[in-house]
């Protein structure tokens, strides 16, 4: 099964952050044969840390619910909140296979939160060359469609914000993103 989880950073947490980043580092490494994407968020001004992406393929939810919670800056109070869903991998693909590579400060997380009625699961955008991940945000049991999670280069948030049909989502997130991994 595979899970969407964004950990949100505390602010006032980068030093923390910091002096945890090889325990992050190590935790992860442990879960890297199914990880599907992962890197940081940045606030505005693109250089500070604002969360943390993990996109990863898990037994089941219980097995979910302890790799983010258990993971080290979760625990030490980096993060004041985490969003983890069930998710499906629309292009099955990890972020290691996007043709346009790893570098790039064009790259962007964006959210569709759905709304509070039913709603059929998203369509792949028909340009899919700048999508990294593509996949809709499911409840814990695969059947009701709750948003949609999106990884993909765009020159701005505007472009990025478009990916997604507004009149499906309740609210839609941009978040400046980098793919993450040791170098």
């Amino acid at each position: 099964m595979e899970f969407f989880c964004y950990h949100r950073d505390r602010p006032g947490s980068l030093p923390l952050r910091e002096e945890l980043g090889e325990e992050h580092w190590s935790y992860m490494d442990r879960y890297a044969a199914g990880l599907i994407a992962r890197g940081p968020t940045f606030a505005d001004d693109g250089e500070t840390p604002s969360g943390s992406v993990h996109i990863v393929d898990l037994p089941d939810p219980a097995a979910a619910r302890a790799f983010a919670h258990d993971e080290p800056n979760h625990q030490a109070g980096v993060y004041r909140d985490v969003l983890l869903r069930r998710w499906r991998n629309m292009l099955g693909r990890t972020m290691w296979d996007f043709p346009g590579g790893r570098t790039g400060s064009d790259r962007c997380l964006v959210l569709g939160l759905g709304p509070d009625r039913p709603a059929d699961l998203p369509a792949l955008p028909d340009d899919r060359d700048e999508l990294i991940a593509f996949g809709p945000l499911l409840s814990d049991d695969g059947t009701a469609w709750l948003g949609t999670a999106v990884l993909l280069r765009a020159p701005d948030p505007e472009t990025a914000r478009a990916v997604l049909s507004p009149d499906r989502y309740a609210d839609i997130e941009v978040h400046d993103w980098e793919f993450g991994g040791r170098r």
